[in-house]
């Protein structure tokens, strides 16, 4: 199958260009931001809307700085110690999750300090509606032909244009829907039927354990970065930065099961 035909610029605003990414970026905060208001209405109601309002900024900054970061620090570090001056430069791409997820918990805890919220009550809101914006952001990867499968006899390989002459795993879409729909659906349920907002930590945990699973699945199908390639036993630098996430996010739930619902 071959990869359709899709112009990476999504608008055109006279002599701006932007690009599904950037729009992939936008729509998941939107989105995120006015579900995580809904969120608030469910019990104990820890945190107010105008909270969330205020907190979307520190959200924002988080993630963009975090996810260029990280990029350097985990991805290409001798290279940006070479080209420094290319680290602000985001729109040649290179964003990393795992820094976005960092510097957006470094935002939550300076924010719920100042707001005396307790920090657990805020990551489990902001986790649930984290997904929204992986969803989006893996759906940007694909649209614009990049971090795609390795080689497969699958019908519905897909040739992108940049990954040679064979048919690959689109493993951006498996990803949307492991790390975006998944994830989200089972936060939500675990909100909605069993009132999971009352143990702290609970859905943090919850979301670190699908995110990182969902990572290490899909990474043995997603073709490695051709500057690190494949580590021992086969493995990828994407699936080691999951390990952590995936213990960590167990001990969370595990945690919030061993204590008492809170109101």
């Amino acid at each position: 199958m071959e990869f359709p035909n899709i112009d990476r610029i999504a608008l055109q605003i006279g002599p701006i260009d932007i690009h599904w990414y950037a729009l992939a970026y936008i729509t998941g905060l939107l989105l995120g931001w006015r579900y995580c208001v809904y969120l608030t209405k469910f019990p104990p109601k820890a945190i107010t809307p105008v909270q969330i309002d205020d907190f979307l900024v520190w959200a924002t900054l988080g993630i963009v700085l975090g996810g260029r970061l990280g990029y350097v620090a985990f991805y290409q570090p001798l290279y940006f110690l070479e080209h420094p001056l290319e680290i602000p430069q985001m729109w040649k791409g290179g964003m990393s999750f795992h820094g976005g997820l960092l510097g957006l918990i470094v935002g939550a805890f300076f924010f719920a300090r100042r707001q005396k919220i307790e920090i657990l009550r805020l990551f489990d809101l902001i986790s649930a509606v984290g997904p929204i914006g992986l969803f989006f952001g893996r759906i940007a990867n694909f649209v614009n032909g990049e971090l795609w499968g390795r080689a497969t006899d699958l019908p519905w390989g897909i040739i992108f244009p940049r990954g040679g002459p064979v048919p690959r795993h689109p493993s951006q879409l498996y990803e949307a829907m492991l790390e975006g729909l998944l994830v989200v659906s089972v936060c939500f349920l675990l909100i909605r039927k069993w009132q999971a907002l009352k143990r702290p930590g609970m859905i943090f945990g919850t979301f670190l354990t699908g995110y990182g699973l969902s990572r290490i699945i899909v990474e043995t199908m997603r073709e490695p970065d051709a500057h690190i390639g494949l580590l021992i036993g086969g493995t990828t630098w994407g699936q080691w930065l999951s390990v952590p996430m995936v213990l960590f996010g167990l001990y969370m739930v595990r945690r919030s099961l061993q204590n008492p619902a809170v109101n």
